[in-house]
């Protein structure tokens, strides 16, 4: 049965499901409150569980395209570089997990899906809505909007963020924890690099109460760099927030000359404050439901929160398409996903810590095993994302 849905918000998990959506015959009307939608400069991992995802809605040639396929998952020593494991990815990973591993610009990721959904005849997407209040009566949800605007439809689906209005109509107010840590990120020109380059690897640094991560992005043009330190005077959640070449210097002093190149070549860089949000009692309520950052904010350290958020978008269309009951739906919708969501979001948590060890004493106990592994029994890290690479929503 074909609906009219309203989806809040216009990043990459409201265009997914808008895709996901229409390719059922359903109306879509997206609603942003920017006036265009656009990212800054960052880049994604795109892992094999959301690669089947971009994969059923024919983008995934296109996505490869615009992207860069690490050869390699490296750990390495973030101030002299040595590698603690070193296992292959590219020649791996489809062979394993079904599909390719792919590093992509944000902003080329989110063009991808918008220029899909303006040639969808039943997606129409509305910037400078702002969502303002949410009312559900019997069969309908009406949204009000900025300048007294209304809409009525069959379903509302919140693709509105880590600050979702949303979420806040289901659950109420729930304020985030500030775990401590603050993440530095930029894109890099590679022709502005005359030193060593990073290797051409989805690769982490990590060091004393810090790490970073380098990878490649537009077919090796460009290099991601971000750098995550702990501290406890910062506490702007944004991603917007211009931060000085010379505090990251400061905050990296005496690691590897290639990041600190990376750091002196960088046109410009941001800071955000990294919170944490426990898991939410539910993600449905009636005929309004949540995805992506709305319901599961992730911590950077599994590089999974935009795959989840593809990964939501088709299985929300496949319970909508199942089940003839919209509110019967959107609990199976929550039944299917809320579980693995939560998972994730812990071992995002844990990745901090490995990253982060102290003293050289709990370095060696947890990087020794991990040396020990990548040498001798690269399959053992292979195995240990099994269940987050190899699952496929889409089966």
């Amino acid at each position: 049965m074909s609906m009219k849905i309203l989806i809040a918000g216009g990043g990459i998990a409201g265009l997914a499901a808008s895709l996901a959506l229409a390719r059922d015959g359903h109306d879509i009307i997206l609603f942003e409150q920017a006036a265009a939608i656009n990212e800054v400069g960052a880049g994604l991992q795109i892992s094999p569980n959301g690669m089947k995802v971009l994969r059923s809605l024919n983008l995934e040639e296109e996505v490869i395209s615009a992207g860069f396929e690490p050869e390699r998952i490296e750990l390495r020593m973030g101030k002299s570089g040595a590698v603690i494991f070193d296992i292959p990815l590219a020649d791996r990973s489809v062979d394993r997990w079904g599909a390719r591993y792919i590093h992509i610009h944000r902003a080329d990721l989110l063009n991808i899906l918008l220029n899909e959904a303006e040639i969808s005849d039943n997606i129409e997407i509305r910037l400078n809505h702002q969502l303002q209040q949410i009312n559900t009566d019997g069969d309908e949800v009406e949204l009000t909007l900025s300048g007294g605007r209304t809409e009525r439809g069959d379903l509302l689906i919140g693709a509105d963020g880590i600050h979702s209005v949303v979420r806040e109509r289901l659950t109420g107010p729930r304020p985030p924890r500030f775990t401590g840590c603050v993440a530095w990120r930029g894109v890099i020109d590679v022709s502005r690099l005359t030193g060593a380059k990073p290797p051409p690897t989805a690769c982490a640094w990590v060091g004393k109460g810090a790490h970073m991560v380098t990878y490649y992005l537009r077919s090796g043009q460009l290099v991601n760099l971000v750098g995550v330190i702990e501290r406890s005077d910062w506490r702007t959640e944004s991603w917007s927030e211009r931060g000085m070449r010379d505090q990251f210097l400061s905050d990296f002093k005496g690691w590897h000359p290639t990041l600190q190149e990376l750091i002196q070549k960088g046109d410009e860089f941001f800071q955000w404050a990294l919170f944490d949000r426990t898991p939410l009692p539910k993600w449905v309520d009636g005929r309004v439901g949540l995805i992506g950052d709305a319901c599961h904010p992730m911590l950077p350290f599994l590089a999974q929160g935009a795959v989840m958020a593809l990964e939501d978008a088709y299985v929300l269309a496949k319970c909508l398409r199942e089940e003839a009951a919209v509110e019967t739906a959107l609990q199976t919708y929550q039944g299917m996903r809320r579980a693995r969501a939560t998972q994730i979001q812990d071992q995002s948590r844990r990745n901090a810590g490995t990253f982060h060890r102290q003293s050289p004493l709990t370095q060696l106990a947890t990087y020794g095993p991990m040396w020990l592994a990548g040498h001798a029994l690269p399959e053992v890290v292979h195995q240990r994302m099994d269940w987050i690479y190899g699952h496929d929503v889409t089966a």
